[in-house]
């Protein structure tokens, strides 16, 4: 067979899930919200967004708002509580680590406050779930939809 003629089968058209379909869902409602889209429009695109088989069905619903609409669903008020939640068990998390590992060096006995190796990555993860955290959302919807 001459290589000009070898046909290569299209990728196949990944299914969506509910939980995609439900966050696809809350980003145009906080784009209704943010005045973005029209009551008309928007629930235009909910229903699109329910109705929807495929991935690539639901990426075209946001493809038009400014970072796919996901900035407005992270300045949504139940959003912005369970960020301030999960850093405030991240900071407890880096609480208690420093007192278990101060308390480790004091009965080591040991000269070198070592324990400032382990607390500094903690507290450098710490700083960066602060500024960053709310990356990881955007992150995790794009790497499922192109997989």
């Amino acid at each position: 067979m001459h290589p000009e003629q070898v046909t290569r089968p299209e990728p196949a058209r990944l299914r969506t899930s509910d939980t995609e379909r439900e966050e696809i869902a809350e980003i145009v409602r906080a784009a209704m919200a943010e005045g973005r889209l029209s009551l008309d429009e928007g629930e235009e695109r909910l229903a699109g967004a329910y109705a929807a088989k495929y991935r690539d069905e639901l990426d075209q619903l946001t493809r038009d708002l400014p970072h796919g609409g996901r900035q407005a669903l992270a300045r949504m008020p139940h959003r912005r509580a369970a960020t301030r939640r999960s850093l405030q068990r991240h900071g407890s998390f880096v609480m208690i680590a420093a007192g278990v590992l101060t308390a480790l060096w004091l009965l080591s006995g040991a000269h070198w406050f070592w324990p400032a190796i382990p607390l500094f990555f903690l507290v450098m993860g710490l700083i960066r779930h602060a500024c960053w955290g709310h990356y990881e959302l955007r992150y995790t919807h794009t790497a499922h939809l192109r997989h």
